[in-house]
């Protein structure tokens, strides 16, 4: 596959999967339902069907065992990525996450590495039941050791897959599941292999790409510039700041829009330069706002833009509360008129 195609999010992963899967034979795809029925969103739809089933591994509904088994095969050379069904799911694998998957390499003093990605479909939207509609992002973004990344668009999906599969680290891979069915162009002629990766020393380095120059999958992009205020959104929420950034548009007020792509490590350089710019800044997240990623990146602004910040960094995301019924789940995300409001509030100070 080469050029440009307009596909849906939830294709362009599909094409990243096969790209790893052709480029590296190393590179096995596990999960509750993957193969045959090419999982609940229809990700890795047939996958198995060409790669065969001992490269894409239907695996019995045990999470903790999912993961565990792929920190054996990682030790054994091989890359295996995971899809944890739904974000809901993943608390019974959470121990071997967190206290082997993340400690290992640091434990060995380097010598040891575990490329294994653990794809997520997170956040609500899509009128679930209790446990399907989680945000648990920033519980891995705490853990050392983790790469957690978050792509907003079919582009950054058929990429950021490909960076994640052949980065040396541990990923936490979020894919915000309302987006599955959004369309946009994707550059099929990018290719990214661990050798690449090697090679170049970072995983996601232009240097580290056979096609194009992609963006390493731990930096933020600005994906619609501004002068008045920032907003700060990653994964499900960049869509909804580029419509409240529109909103704003027509009132006069320009919003600069970025999405940070990666939560954990945190590009703080790029949210900086734009906050120094605009003098304002509204973090959008569906995770509750409290102890959120939010409540670090405003920190981090604020450490770095005290003297140059016109008004508090404002964050505007989920109650602290568990995620709701479907019927009454619109009232806890964000939605445009929330950060619409953040956006005036900020402006009034």
């Amino acid at each position: 596959m080469t050029g440009v195609e307009r596909m849906t999010f939830g294709k362009a992963i599909n094409a990243g999967l096969r790209r790893c899967l052709e480029q590296d034979p190393k590179v096995l795809l596990m999960g509750e339902d993957i193969g045959t029925l090419g999982g609940v969103f229809r990700v890795t739809e047939s996958l198995q069907k060409d790669f065969g089933a001992d490269r894409v591994i239907d695996t019995p509904l045990a999470e903790s065992g999912i993961v565990g088994t792929a920190i054996g095969l990682a030790l054994r050379g091989y890359r295996p990525v995971l899809e944890i069904q739904f974000d809901g799911f993943i608390f019974p694998a959470f121990n071997q996450i967190t206290t082997q998957l993340a400690k290992m390499s640091y434990r060995s003093r380097g010598s040891l590495h575990l490329p294994v990605v653990i794809r997520v479909p997170y956040g609500g939207g899509i009128g679930a039941v209790e446990h399907h509609s989680e945000s648990p992002e920033v519980l891995f973004a705490h853990t050392p050791g983790l790469r957690v990344i978050a792509p907003a668009s079919p582009n950054d999906a058929f990429v950021m897959i490909q960076q994640a599969v052949a980065s040396p680290d541990p990923v936490m891979f979020f894919e915000p599941k309302a987006r599955y069915w959004d369309k946009g162009d994707v550059d099929l002629s990018v290719t990214i292999t661990a050798t690449d990766a090697t090679d170049a020393g970072e995983a996601g380095d232009p240097a580290a790409s056979t096609s194009g120059t992609p963006v390493a999958m731990d930096r933020a992009r600005v994906a619609r510039p501004g002068t008045d205020l920032t907003i700060a959104a990653y994964g499900a929420t960049v869509a909804m700041a580029l419509r409240a950034a529109e909103a704003a548009a027509a009132e006069g007020i320009s919003v600069e829009v970025v999405d940070l792509r990666s939560i954990s490590p945190l590009d703080a350089a790029t949210l900086v330069t734009s906050v120094r710019k605009t003098r304002r800044c509204v973090v959008v997240h569906e995770a509750p706002v409290f102890y959120g990623t939010g409540g670090e990146i405003a920190a981090r602004i604020t450490e770095e833009c005290f003297y140059e910040l016109e008004a508090p960094v404002l964050r505007v995301g989920g109650f602290h509360t568990p995620y709701p019924v479907n019927k009454v789940e619109q009232a806890y995300l964000p939605n445009l008129d929330r950060i619409l409001d953040a956006i005036t509030r900020s402006l009034a100070y």
